[in-house]
């Protein structure tokens, strides 16, 4: 099975930022070929999806401007750049990712996961 391992949460106050990393092994094809995505969950809330990319970024609208994803092929690494961060923002952050498929957006469905990381933004 594949194994996501997220890092790079913690507490900051609002307008700070943040960078997680996502480190995927064990997957069975080419890393390149994986649509890879970051979730997150606040307490009492439904996960949302945050942003998805494979060649071009799709992100939430309620991150658009703040958030960047990124990734390194050559590394097998996934990031999520969090900037101007609000309270808001704050829950457990998720990594996941699906191979296949012609669109790599929030509305896939992934087959892989992450513990997740923490990130808390007081005001």
């Amino acid at each position: 099975q594949a194994h996501l391992v997220e890092s790079g949460g913690g507490s900051v106050q609002a307008g700070g930022s943040l960078r997680l990393s996502c480190a995927p092994s064990g997957l069975t094809s080419s890393y390149s070929n994986y649509c890879m995505a970051w979730f997150r969950q606040a307490p009492g809330k439904e996960r949302e999806g945050v942003a998805a990319v494979r060649t071009t970024p799709d992100y939430a609208d309620s991150v658009k401007g703040r958030f960047t994803i990124g990734r390194d092929n050559y590394k097998n690494m996934l990031y999520l750049m969090l900037s101007n961060l609000k309270p808001e923002d704050s829950g457990m952050y998720y990594c996941a990712a699906y191979e296949g498929g012609s669109y790599c957006n929030l509305f896939a469905t992934f087959d892989f996961w992450g513990q997740g990381t923490q990130v808390t933004v007081s005001s």
